[in-house]
């Protein structure tokens, strides 16, 4: 049966086109060879935006997310994978706290991938998050993911010997395979109906030093920082290099990278709920449609819910 268009605020024509507007700049496009952070400013929040108005613009746009979150999730035919990615402190669990806030449990999953465990390097790189991708109708939330694999793998080579990779596959060419694996991969993931949202959270090193600073000074955020995560922070550029390299080999049509400053958490957070906003909307799912004998079926319900005494 045809999808019936359905409208849950009268101007969402017009909104949809502000919010594609609001991410553009953030979006690395897929023809683009080379990709400099230096390009992105970490501290950006826009010049007709306030903060005040920021935290309306986000509570209306939570609100946006919940009405399509739950077509997602009764159409049941397609879903929706976020991927988070980006340096320490840079904001990623606080966006998927204030922006994922507002959705139904039932509907989402969050995963934080860590370190892998013995059982996940005896598989391929991709299987533990492969395993957790989300079912139809539902949203998924990646907090860090497959990425990782050309990230900090690449930055500290050392962890490709605790894969157990045949060594003719530890060349100066597992770098291109993964990120031509990763692109196949999620190519495929979108010809199932998983449509994915990846977003790199851009956070500069002054910005984060103050965080670490605060994660030491706060006894309530001791638990969120070690020394491991100040001596990474020597790896810098490196990182920066990784990213770029990231960024440029795997933003596709299907799955393009969106830069997102991560400077300012208030604006940061109405960035992110933007793109999954503009990513649902896209989308379009709808509230199935009853056929004329479930229609009948309902009428009939009711009479006896009515004639009950």
């Amino acid at each position: 049966m045809a999808k019936k268009k359905q409208e849950p605020f009268e101007d969402d024509g017009d909104r949809q086109q502000d919010i594609a507007d609001f991410i553009r700049p953030f979006v690395v496009a897929p023809a683009k060879k080379k990709v400099k952070l230096s390009d992105y400013d970490p501290g950006y929040k826009g010049s007709f935006i306030k903060k005040k108005e920021a935290r309306k613009m986000l509570k209306d746009g939570i609100s946006l997310l919940f009405e399509y979150q739950e077509r997602l999730y009764a159409e049941n035919t397609d879903a929706l994978l976020i991927i988070l990615q980006a340096r320490d402190a840079a904001g990623k669990d606080s966006a998927i706290k204030h922006v994922m806030r507002g959705l139904n449990p039932q509907g989402t999953q969050v995963y934080s991938f860590k370190a892998p465990s013995p059982e996940e390097l005896d598989h391929d790189y991709l299987w533990r998050t492969h395993k957790a991708m989300p079912e139809r109708g539902r949203i998924g939330i990646f907090n860090r993911s497959y990425y990782e694999e050309v990230l900090v793998v690449k930055v500290h080579p050392a962890i490709l010997d605790g894969q157990h990779l045949p060594p003719e596959l530890k060349d100066e060419d597992v770098w291109t395979r993964r990120y031509a694996e990763i692109n196949n991969h999620e190519k495929y993931l979108t010809n199932q109906g998983i449509h994915i949202v990846k977003i790199f959270l851009n956070v500069s090193r002054d910005e984060q030093k103050e965080r670490f600073l605060e994660r030491i000074d706060r006894p309530e955020k001791n638990w969120k920082f070690s020394e491991a995560d100040a001596r990474e922070r020597a790896y810098w550029d490196d990182y920066t290099r990784a990213y770029e390299e990231m960024l440029a080999r795997t933003s596709t049509r299907s799955a393009p990278w969106y830069v997102v400053p991560a400077d300012h958490k208030w604006f940061t957070r109405l960035a992110v709920a933007a793109i999954v906003a503009d990513k649902l909307m896209e989308i379009n799912p709808h509230y199935p449609e009853v056929n004329d004998e479930h229609l009948a079926e309902l009428t009939k319900a009711r009479e006896m819910l009515l004639g009950e005494e």
